[in-house]
């Protein structure tokens, strides 16, 4: 055996030797495509099932490497397992992110993962050359300062084990939170921090956090900070707008079993996402379009200044560069 021969034959069997000891390293097209929905609001509204359904028959035609739901689902209760049973017929793997709405009405959020089944609280996982972490944005700030209001905070725990996944991948990833990290109207309280958690494992390696994509706010909006995509994913089903512009837009049958649904504004249709990323490093989103049930907040004169971002019936289409 010659000198070539050897360090050829010895370059494969280290290389060989390392994908085998870091599967993460396998060569891989880094491309991925997955369907996202947030917000159903199951128990707030009365066409759950239906919205779901739609939502699972549309991701079993198009057969996207999985599908993943940002919170505020449904309560962890007996009455609710006909919409587990849907969201179960998905043909793949599917995940969960939890929201401040699923432990409404004294649940927890231990009852909540073992109703739906999902992984854990806050966990991590690899997809076709791809890492995505969902966090749990429900843990109680203990500062005597904190804003009231629904427990919407990441913990020194957590936070802890985000930075120890983060500097164990060096997969390009994906951030999954319930509640927005840039947005400061109701999102993480300590959503600079994260942000800036997020932009210091950018620089020790370049480019790692891709995409960060939140549901809770109901509305449909895109920031890039520091580098970092930032995507609201829109509520598939309505925006709140609360006692002072409420109407009845259904039955009045409806309006009896499901009284909470005229201080809100519905989406005639289910709102979700296909997010694809590729290699060439663009993310494309492809949403859905639908309309208001009954009167437009301009008709009912909500100051739309409240919300910042517009009330839209819409998940728009993106096209974003991973490098700009």
């Amino acid at each position: 055996m010659d000198r070539k021969e050897f360090i050829t034959k010895s370059s494969i069997a280290g290389s060989a030797l390392l994908l085998a000891r870091y599967p993460q390293l396998q060569p891989s097209n880094k491309k991925i495509r997955f369907g996202v929905i947030a917000d159903l609001h199951h128990d707030l509204i009365y066409d759950g099932l239906d919205r779901l359904s739609a939502f699972i028959d549309v991701m079993n035609v198009e057969k996207p490497e999985f599908i993943i739901q940002m919170g505020d689902l449904c309560f962890p209760k007996r009455e609710n397992l006909p919409l587990m049973d849907v969201w179960a017929k998905f043909q793949g793997p599917a995940y969960h992110v939890i929201g401040n709405h699923d432990t409404d009405g004294g649940f927890t959020r231990d009852q909540v993962v073992e109703f739906w089944k999902a992984k854990a609280k806050y966990y991590s996982f690899d997809a076709n050359g791809f890492h995505f972490v969902v966090l749990d944005g429900n843990e109680h700030n203990p500062s005597s300062d904190r804003p009231p209001g629904y427990a919407r905070f990441i913990s020194v725990t957590q936070l802890e084990w985000l930075k120890k996944d983060l500097d164990e991948t060096i997969l390009p990833t994906i951030i999954c939170c319930h509640q927005g990290l840039d947005n400061d109207a109701g999102g993480l309280e300590n959503g600079t921090l994260m942000r800036y958690t997020l932009e210091q494992a950018n620089q020790k390696n370049k480019q790692k956090v891709i995409l960060v994509l939140s549901g809770h706010h109901h509305q449909d909006y895109y920031n890039q900070v520091n580098g970092i995509h930032y995507v609201q994913i829109n509520s598939a089903s309505y925006q709140w707008l609360g006692d002072k512009y409420k109407e009845i837009r259904y039955s009045e049958a409806v309006d009896k079993a499901k009284p909470a649904v005229k201080y809100t504004i519905p989406y005639k249709d289910p709102l979700w996402a296909m997010v694809e990323i590729d290699q060439k490093g663009t993310i494309n989103i492809k949403g859905r379009q639908s309309v208001f049930v009954g009167s437009s907040p301009e008709k009912l004169g909500v100051n739309l200044i409240d919300y910042i971002y517009p009330i839209v019936p819409f998940i728009s289409d993106r096209k974003i560069k991973i490098n700009s």
